[in-house]
C-alpha cells in the first residue's frame, strides 16, 4: 500500500503567508491607534455630565473628609499634649521629685501643664486643613469636571484658611514665611531640574550652612538691637539659653544707639550678684566691658566654657521631647518592632542636636568677648558678625538636618526684616497679610506636593503625607493616558528600536515584538 506523498512548502509560499499575517497585524495596531486617540480625545473634552471619580471609592466624599479631619486633629493633638507631658515629666525629675513621675494629678494637672487650649488649635490647624482640602478636591472634581493642577492649587489655597485657628499673629507670620521659603526651595528645585534657572553656587556642599549663617547673623543682630522684631516665644527661648541677662543687652543696645544706659536697672541687676561696688558704671560708655557681661567669671573662657555647659543641659529635654514624641507618633509601628532602637537613635539626636546648640552659644559670646579685647568703641554690626560666626556650629548636624535648619530659621530672619522694613516705613502694613501669605503658599505646596514631589524635601515631603492620611501619592499618568498612553508610547518604541532603553542585544524576535499582551494595561 503506497503512502500518498507529503504537501510541499515552498519557501516563497511560506514568506508570503508571514508577510501578510505581519501586514494584517499592522493594520490591526494602526485602527487600535486611532481608537486610542480618539479615545483621549473625548476625555479631554468629557461630556457634560462627566466628572473624573474620586479616589475613595469605598466611601462619600463627606465621610472621607471628616474621617480625614478627625485622624489629622487627633495627630497633631497628641503630638502636643506628648511633648508638654514629657518636658514636664524632665522638669520633675531635675527638681529630684521622682515620685511625682507615677502622679498622674502632678503630671497632666492643668495648673503645671497649661497645652489643651494650644493643642486644640494646632489640631484645628491641622484637622480643618486635612479635611476641608479632601472636601474641596472633591468638589471641585464635580464642578470642573476635570482634574487638572488648579484643583490642586485652589484646594489648598482654600484649605489655608484654616491658619485662623491660631490666635497669635506672629505664629501665623511664621508659619507663612516658612511655607514661603518652601515653595521658592519647590520652584527652584523644579528650575533646575528641567535646566531654566539655577543660582550661582548652587553645587556647594555647604551652601545650607552659608544660608543658615546669613539668616542667624539677621536673627542674633535682631535679638540684641532690635528685639520687638522677633516674637516674644522666640525671644524668651534665645533669653533663657544664652547665658547674659536681659539689663545687659539693654544697656548694649543703648550704648550702640549712643543713648544713655540705664545705670539704675543696670546696678540693680549688679547688686543682685552682689558685684556692684566692683564694676564701674558708666551713663554714656565707648563700650560694655566682659566685668558687666558676665561678672560672675573673671575668664572669658571660663565664663564661654560654662555657657555652652549650661546651654546643653537646659535645652536636651527640649530636643529630645521634640525628637522622641514626634518619631513614636508619626512611626508608631516601628517604635513597637524596636522600641529600644527607637529610643537610643532619640538620645543620638537629641545630643546632637543640643551639643549644636551649646556651640552656638559658646562661640556667640566667645566673638562678644573677643571684641572687647581688641576693640574701645562698640558697634551693631558685631552682633550680626557674631551670630553668622556661631551659625558654623551646624557642622555638627547632619547633612539633611542642616537644611532643615536653615529653612526653620530664615522665616524668623524674614520676619524681623518685614518688621523693620515696616517699621520705617518702606513697606505698608496690611491687615492679615500673613493670613493671604499663608493661603498663597499652602496652594503652591499642595501642587508641587501633587504633581512635582521629587522638588520638596523629604521630611517636608513625607509629614504632610502622614496627616493627609496617606491619601496624596506621587501620581502617576492620569486616568486619561494609562493604559492607552502606555501603549502608544511602548508602540513608537517599537518602531524605533534603537530609542527603546531595555534593548540590551538587539536580539528580540518578531513574536515578542509585537505581542499585545506584553503591554501593561492592554
Amino acid at each position: 500500500m503506497r503512502t500518498p506523498p507529503s504537501p510541499q512548502h515552498h519557501p516563497s509560499d511560506a514568506a508570503s503567508t508571514a508577510e501578510a499575517a505581519e501586514h494584517r497585524l499592522r493594520e490591526a495596531e494602526q485602527r487600535l491607534k486611532e481608537a486610542i486617540e480618539e479615545l483621549q480625545r473625548r476625555q479631554r473634552d468629557p461630556p457634560e455630565n462627566f466628572h473624573p471619580p474620586c479616589d475613595h471609592a469605598d466611601e462619600s466624599c463627606v465621610a472621607n473628609a471628616v474621617g480625614n479631619l478627625c485622624q489629622s486633629f487627633l495627630l497633631s493633638y497628641g503630638i502636643r499634649v506628648g511633648i508638654g507631658i514629657l518636658l514636664r515629666a524632665f522638669k520633675l525629675a531635675r527638681l529630684k521629685s521622682y515620685s511625682s513621675l507615677l502622679d498622674i494629678k502632678q503630671l497632666v494637672s492643668e495648673k503645671d501643664l497649661i497645652v489643651r487650649e494650644e493643642a486644640c488649635r494646632v489640631g484645628l490647624l491641622f484637622g480643618g486643613f486635612t479635611g476641608s482640602y479632601h472636601a474641596l478636591r472633591c468638589l471641585l472634581r464635580k464642578l470642573r469636571k476635570k482634574e487638572t493642577p488648579l484643583n490642586a492649587i485652589l484646594a489648598g489655597a482654600i484649605s489655608g484658611l484654616s491658619i485662623l485657628a491660631l490666635d497669635d499673629s506672629s505664629r501665623r507670620r511664621t508659619l507663612a514665611l516658612y511655607l514661603l521659603a518652601r515653595v521658592a526651595q519647590c520652584a527652584y528645585n523644579s528650575a533646575k531640574s528641567k535646566n531654566k534657572f539655577h543660582l550661582w553656587g548652587s553645587h556647594w556642599n555647604h551652601g545650607d550652612t552659608l544660608l543658615f549663617s546669613i539668616a542667624c547673623a539677621q536673627v542674633m543682630y535682631a535679638f540684641v538691637m532690635r528685639p520687638e522684631s522677633l516674637p516674644k516665644s522666640y525671644q524668651d527661648f534665645i533669653q533663657k539659653t544664652g547665658p547674659v541677662a536681659a539689663p545687659v543687652y539693654k544697656a548694649v543696645r543703648d550704648c550702640c544707639r549712643g543713648s544713655p544706659v540705664d545705670v539704675a536697672s543696670l546696678s540693680a541687676y549688679l547688686s543682685s550678684r552682689k558685684l556692684f561696688n566692683s564694676v564701674k558704671l558708666d551713663m554714656f560708655p565707648e563700650i560694655i566691658p566682659c566685668s558687666i557681661i558676665h561678672p560672675d567669671a573673671n575668664s572669658c573662657l571660663v565664663h564661654n566654657t560654662n555657657a555652652a555647659k549650661a546651654t546643653f543641659k537646659k535645652t536636651f529635654p527640649l530636643y529630645f521631647s521634640l525628637t522622641f514624641v514626634p518619631f513614636v507618633v508619626l512611626r508608631l509601628q516601628k517604635f513597637m518592632d524596636s522600641p529600644v532602637r527607637t529610643c537610643w537613635l532619640a538620645v543620638i539626636g537629641a545630643v546632637r542636636s543640643t551639643t549644636f546648640l551649646s556651640a552656638f552659644v559658646g562661640i556667640f559670646q566667645g566673638v562678644i568677648c573677643l571684641h572687647r579685647k581688641v576693640a574701645v568703641k562698640d558697634h551693631k554690626l558685631v552682633y550680626w558678625l557674631a551670630g553668622g560666626l556661631a551659625a558654623l556650629s551646624v557642622l555638627l548636624e547632619k547633612k539633611a538636618r542642616r537644611r532643615e535648619l536653615a529653612l526653620y530659621v530664615l522665616p524668623r530672619a524674614g520676619e524681623s526684616l518685614w518688621y523693620i522694613l515696616v517699621n520705617r516705613r518702606l513697606l505698608p502694613r496690611i491687615r492679615n497679610a500673613e493670613v493671604a501669605l499663608f493661603c498663597a503658599c499652602m496652594g503652591g505646596v499642595m501642587y508641587y506636593l501633587e504633581h512635582e514631589p521629587d522638588t520638596m524635601a523629604p521630611f517636608l515631603r513625607g509629614l504632610i503625607r502622614r496627616f493627609l492620611a496617606s491619601r496624596i501619592s506621587n501620581p502617576g499618568p492620569s486616568s486619561s493616558r494609562s493604559a492607552s498612553y502606555t501603549y502608544l508610547h511602548t508602540l513608537d518604541a517599537m518602531k524605533n528600536p534603537e530609542m527603546m532603553d531595555n534593548q540590551d542585544n538587539g536580539t528580540t524576535s518578531s513574536s515578542e515584538k509585537y505581542n499585545l499582551e506584553s503591554i501593561s494595561g492592554l
